[in-house]
């Protein structure tokens, strides 16, 4: 593969110059304001795709922003990867701890520095860049890709799963193939072999037909954020342990090679919480943190609120009060099962003195795994060893990526996550950056991965 390597290293100028093109796109997907940046960065995406050598480039149109997929499927009887990317991110606040502007790209110390570097437009374009690579060296792909890009991820990916569904011929693939995640540390590759699935809620307590004085009617009438504090608190004992009954009724036991899978793995959770500011942490009792990070269901609050939280003083007695909730997800725990065992809980406990209403948020699914004798993983792993000479670490996230469960179910796909970026990105955070020597090094893993599957 060296004559491919060769235009990688040769190629570096220009595929900065696109990376920094993509970066100055706002296409910050949730603010409907910014529709005419999604439609371009969309453009841009599908332009990218084109000069890279891919066929049957095509933006759609859908009731958000646009998806755009792309195809090159001339190896016979070679397997098809599907590849996975979103353009769009997220905003940018609070804009005062930017050091530079969020859409203005500029490097310092080897990292480019914008909104979207490192989730999801730099890793997307190594892919990209990785396919321009082989056909611009060797005329043909090792084996059949398919794109899929899209411009929802951060917001729910809304339209996605109907897309799937209904353009399963296009996308048939055999394996899924996302780079949405990040390296151990600098030069240390990891793949993702688990995600927790999500599960988000809202509810809302309300009280009295408006807000009240405090001092003509409070003692007598029930405040619905007292309510509200004492029904939350209520999910959780000492331990960390939630309370909802059946909730872990679907939650498996972690076998003792993943266990172990964890905790040979150099982790330092000294360093990790001193990263946070914090001494020690807390979670459910009986579990190592990174099993509770990994392989534990969580249900946290998210947001509270009500009644008078401007500066100064107002005595309310709030006609209202709200909550935002959010479940991981492991195990068989299924959603729409977790969501009915979450409603009969705080309706069971519910008094007179307050009505409830609960709604579900779009966006959240299923947790997945990657088997441990999934072919593709054998690839990968042999690919990330020869770019980065390190063994790649298979590691848990605790986080959720929607998608995944959208592949398995729509078009029964197993996905590979493979990320590139470093932990101290800050992807959703001020200076979000991506380090470019791992940008390089894992567009040349991602050449090498194309060739051994």
């Amino acid at each position: 593969m060296d004559d491919i390597f060769r235009f990688l290293q040769s190629d570096r100028s220009r595929c900065l110059d696109d990376l920094t093109r993509y970066l100055t796109f706002a296409s910050i997907s949730s603010d409907p304001n910014r529709q005419p940046d999604m439609v371009a960065c969309a453009d841009f995406t599908a332009l990218l795709l084109e000069q890279a050598g891919l066929d049957a480039v095509q933006v759609h149109p859908t009731k958000g922003h646009p998806i755009v997929t792309a195809s090159w499927r001339k190896a016979k009887d070679r397997p098809t990867v599907l590849i996975y990317g979103h353009y769009d991110v997220q905003p940018v606040d609070p804009l005062a701890l930017w050091e530079q502007p969020p859409f203005s790209p500029h490097i310092k110390n080897e990292r480019i520095f914008a909104r979207g570097s490192a989730d999801d437009k730099g890793q997307i374009l190594m892919h990209i860049q990785a396919v321009r690579s082989i056909l611009a060296t060797r005329g043909a792909l090792p084996v059949n890709v398919c794109f899929i890009i899209e411009g929802e991820e951060e917001f729910g990916s809304a339209n996605l799963p109907n897309f799937l569904k209904n353009h399963q011929d296009m996308l048939q693939a055999d394996v899924a193939l996302i780079s949405d995640s990040s390296m151990w540390d600098e030069g240390v590759p990891a793949i993702t072999t688990s995600l927790r699935g999500l599960l988000f809620l809202e509810m809302t307590l309300t009280g009295p037909n408006r807000d009240l004085h405090s001092g003509t009617f409070g003692g007598a009438i029930a405040n619905p954020l007292e309510v509200l504090a004492k029904m939350l608190a209520s999910v959780k004992d000492d331990q960390g342990r939630v309370t909802i009954p059946g909730f872990y009724d679907r939650v498996l036991p972690p076998s003792e090679a993943l266990k172990k899978q964890h905790r040979d793995l150099p982790f330092n959770q000294t360093a990790y919480l001193d990263s946070l500011g914090l001494k020690a942490g807390w979670g459910e009792a009986g579990y190592t943190l990174l099993e509770q990070l990994w392989l534990r269901p969580t249900f946290e609050i998210n947001g509270m609120w009500g009644g008078f939280t401007e500066p100064g003083a107002k005595t309310v007695l709030p006609s209202k009060a709200h909550a935002k909730l959010s479940l991981r997800l492991v195990g068989d725990q299924e959603p729409d099962e977790m969501e009915e065992l979450v409603r009969d809980y705080f309706y069971a406990r519910l008094p007179e003195t307050v009505t409830l209403t609960m709604g579900r948020v779009t966006g959240g699914g299923r947790s997945v795994s990657v088997p441990a004798d999934f072919p593709a993983l054998a690839a990968a792993k042999k690919a990330l060893t020869e770019a980065f000479n390190q063994p790649p670490l298979l590691v848990g996230e605790g986080a959720t990526i929607p998608v995944v469960a959208d592949l398995e179910k729509h078009l029964h796909l197993t996905t590979l996550l493979i990320g590139f970026a470093l932990p101290d990105a800050c992807p959703h955070s001020p200076n979000e950056n991506l380090h470019l020597p791992t940008f390089h090094t894992g567009t040349e893993s991602l050449v090498r991965l194309l060739f051994h599957l």
